[in-house]
């Protein structure tokens, strides 16, 4: 069935974990077919560290044209993913408006869920407050200075339904959803309900903002991209990253070490490969050069590690946010083999051409997208358990259900019910108001408790 003509190009969205060669086929099927790049990177929108953030190079910025790269200052560090939508929508419109295509790559996951759904709460106080300068915050990030059991608690008082999907330690989406109703007066929940209901919208937000986007997914064997961000890592090493860290942490953060008040939470300084070299960086200089020399090799390896695990964070996104939740607002996914980078022009950039000019002509793609077998267990709900007997909050019903035949949960119960024997009358321990007999679970099986724990 071929697809319905658009009035305007598509949307194309590249994606891909890092490393995949998402920036090279931007720039080829831009100046092949005539398009602008968006950056979709949390990181990308600061200025500085350009090695490190993987930035396109000055060179290949002047072959097109770039957006949302290096214009927020690095000291500002409430820079939202609300101000990267309403400022990239704009640049999108201004592209369509001129008859190109805007090509959207990047791999910070939200931004792009951002620009292609309908997935945000907007709220007066964001809507009234630009970018604010440095030593201002906003409400979110007051909120997260709290503890995060007292946040969660407060959210399980004016949003018990988002509080039952939310984990105490995930400060920053509880703070985010106590921020919305204290700014809105209605539960982040119930904004979110609304919003999924609305025509064309599903499950997991809101309808798609552009018809018939044109996604294209870069991927690898697994094996094969981290040897190659290992080389990537050395490569960035032979480029100057070390120069970049010293310059950087001199600048920006040297101080703030100094006054015990650095921040690697928010903002550029949260950047993959910059709090990993800490140590090295604060110590340079004053401590023996056999110390430096393994503070620093700590830290490459360290850039290595937390890249690669990166890199599959991202990949499961793609599975589990595009192929495993079909629906009329998930738009199909063309996948390009690039395990094989010396068959890059057959293998990715000519079938990705053809793809886009399919869309381009109003045309069904030469390729059949991705599919994958649907397991019913990614339809389990993503609710919160508390653990009264090993005082921990587990997220998921399938993590619950393991987390209950585990060795650890069987010993801290096995331990609450000799208390119990020991101490008969005693209230202070969590197993008085749980289900002494034999309802918990025998032989391995999950049942139910007195204390409404499945």
């Amino acid at each position: 069935m071929a697809l319905s003509c658009s009035l305007r190009p598509p949307l194309v969205v590249i994606l891909g974990a890092t490393g995949t060669g998402k920036t090279r086929l931007a720039l080829q099927l831009a100046l092949r077919l005539g398009g602008e790049i968006l950056s979709a990177d949390s990181m990308q929108v600061y200025k500085g560290l350009d090695i490190i953030t993987n930035k396109a190079s000055p060179q290949e910025q002047t072959l097109c044209k770039h957006h949302m790269i290096s214009f927020v200052d690095p000291l500002v560090t409430n820079y939202t993913i609300v101000d990267f939508r309403n400022k990239a929508a704009s640049i999108i419109e201004d592209i369509f408006a001129s008859r190109k295509i805007p090509i959207v790559v990047g791999g910070t996951n939200y931004y792009i869920e951002s620009l292609l759904w309908k997935v945000l709460i907007d709220t007066e106080e964001q809507a009234k407050s630009p970018v604010s300068a440095e030593g201002t915050t906003d409400r979110k990030m007051e909120l997260e200075k709290l503890d995060g059991q007292e946040l969660h608690r407060r959210l399980s008082q004016v949003d018990p339904k988002m509080a039952a999907k939310l984990h105490p330690h995930d400060k920053r989406k509880v703070a985010r959803s106590l921020q919305v109703f204290e700014e809105t007066g209605v539960p982040h929940s119930e904004l979110l309900r609304q919003q999924h209901e609305e025509e064309g919208g599903g499950p997991l937000g809101g309808p798609l903002k552009y018809p018939n986007p044109c996604i294209l997914w870069l991927h690898a064997e697994q094996a094969v991209l981290e040897e190659r961000l290992d080389r990537r890592v050395e490569a960035m090493l032979q480029a100057g990253l070390l120069e970049e860290l010293r310059s950087f942490h001199q600048r920006y953060n040297q101080e703030k070490v100094a006054e015990n008040c650095q921040d690697y939470q928010h903002g550029i300084f949260q950047s993959i490969g910059f709090k990993e070299f800490h140590e090295f960086l604060i110590t340079e200089g004053q401590c023996p050069e056999e110390k430096s020399q393994q503070l620093l090799e700590k830290g490459i390896e360290a850039l290595k590690i937390v890249t690669k695990r990166y890199a599959r964070k991202q990949n499961k996104w793609v599975r589990n946010r595009f192929l495993r939740r079909p629906g009329s607002n998930v738009p199909p996914v063309y996948g390009l083999e690039v395990s094989d980078l010396s068959e890059w022009e057959e293998k990715v950039l000519e079938p990705a051409v053809r793809i886009v000019e399919s869309f381009l002509q109003g045309q069904t793609p030469p390729a059949e997208p991705i599919t994958v077998a649907l397991d019913p267990q990614d339809e389990e709900k993503r609710s919160c358990h508390p653990c009264e007997v090993c005082q921990r909050v587990i997220i998921g019903d399938r993590e619950w259900k393991a987390h209950l035949k585990s060795k650890s949960h069987r010993f801290q119960l096995k331990k609450l019910r000799q208390q119990a024997l020991d101490h008969p009358t005693s209230t202070e321990s969590p197993v008085a108001t749980l289900d002494m007999g034999e309802n918990w679970q025998e032989e391995g099986e999950v049942k139910t408790g007195a204390a409404g724990l499945t």
